[in-house]
Protein backbone atom coordinates (compact mmCIF):
# COMPACT_ATOMS: atom_id res chain seq x y z
CA UNK A 1 0.00 0.00 0.00
CA UNK A 2 1.75 3.18 -0.94
CA UNK A 3 2.31 5.75 -0.23
CA UNK A 4 3.43 4.19 3.40
CA UNK A 5 4.69 0.89 1.54
CA UNK A 6 3.15 -1.68 3.64
CA UNK A 7 1.58 -4.70 2.75
CA UNK A 8 -2.09 -5.13 2.33
CA UNK A 9 -2.32 -8.73 3.10
CA UNK A 10 -0.54 -9.25 6.24
CA UNK A 11 0.55 -5.02 7.25
CA UNK A 12 3.88 -5.29 7.34
CA UNK A 13 6.52 -3.42 5.93
CA UNK A 14 6.64 -4.17 2.31
CA UNK A 15 8.15 -6.39 0.95
CA UNK A 16 7.03 -9.05 3.52
CA UNK A 17 8.27 -12.16 4.16
CA UNK A 18 5.54 -13.35 1.88
CA UNK A 19 6.35 -11.45 -0.87
CA UNK A 20 10.13 -12.21 -0.18
CA UNK A 21 8.87 -15.27 -1.45
CA UNK A 22 6.53 -14.57 -4.43
CA UNK A 23 8.71 -12.35 -5.76
CA UNK A 24 11.30 -14.50 -6.94
CA UNK A 25 9.04 -16.83 -8.25
CA UNK A 26 7.25 -14.10 -9.99
CA UNK A 27 10.48 -13.04 -11.68
CA UNK A 28 11.27 -16.99 -12.64
CA UNK A 29 14.70 -17.08 -10.93
CA UNK A 30 16.05 -13.52 -12.53
CA UNK A 31 17.55 -12.35 -9.67
CA UNK A 32 19.37 -9.41 -11.51
CA UNK A 33 16.13 -8.18 -12.87
CA UNK A 34 14.07 -8.36 -9.63
CA UNK A 35 17.24 -6.64 -8.11
CA UNK A 36 16.87 -3.68 -10.86
CA UNK A 37 12.75 -3.28 -10.01
CA UNK A 38 13.39 -3.30 -6.41
CA UNK A 39 16.53 -0.87 -6.48
CA UNK A 40 13.97 1.32 -8.56
CA UNK A 41 10.91 0.59 -5.90
CA UNK A 42 13.00 1.86 -3.19
CA UNK A 43 13.99 5.08 -4.51
CA UNK A 44 10.27 5.81 -4.90
CA UNK A 45 9.61 4.22 -1.21
CA UNK A 46 12.51 6.58 0.25
CA UNK A 47 10.83 9.57 -1.44
CA UNK A 48 7.31 8.64 -0.48
CA UNK A 49 8.43 8.28 3.03
CA UNK A 50 10.56 11.49 3.47
CA UNK A 51 7.66 13.14 2.30
CA UNK A 52 5.11 11.26 5.04
CA UNK A 53 7.19 11.52 8.00
CA UNK A 54 9.09 14.29 9.45
CA UNK A 55 12.41 12.35 9.92
CA UNK A 56 13.77 10.24 6.51
CA UNK A 57 13.80 6.62 6.51
CA UNK A 58 17.18 4.96 7.43
CA UNK A 59 18.54 4.06 4.32
CA UNK A 60 20.52 1.34 5.70
CA UNK A 61 17.20 0.06 6.79
CA UNK A 62 15.58 0.67 3.67
CA UNK A 63 18.39 -1.08 1.49
CA UNK A 64 18.40 -4.17 3.72
CA UNK A 65 14.27 -4.39 3.91
CA UNK A 66 14.54 -3.45 -0.70
CA UNK A 67 17.74 -5.45 -1.90
CA UNK A 68 19.45 -7.22 1.10
CA UNK A 69 17.76 -10.21 1.12
CA UNK A 70 17.65 -10.78 -2.14
CA UNK A 71 21.44 -11.33 -3.08
CA UNK A 72 20.77 -14.55 -0.20
CA UNK A 73 18.30 -16.14 -2.96
CA UNK A 74 19.34 -19.48 -4.07
CA UNK A 75 20.38 -19.07 -7.68
CA UNK A 76 19.72 -22.15 -10.28
CA UNK A 77 21.89 -22.93 -12.58
CA UNK A 78 21.00 -24.18 -15.89
CA UNK A 79 22.17 -27.94 -16.37
CA UNK A 80 24.76 -28.29 -19.21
Amino acid sequence: MRPIWICTGCAHPWPCEQARTELPAEYAGDRRNLAIDLADLLGEASRDLSRLYPNPPDPVQLYGRFLGWVRRLRVERPEG
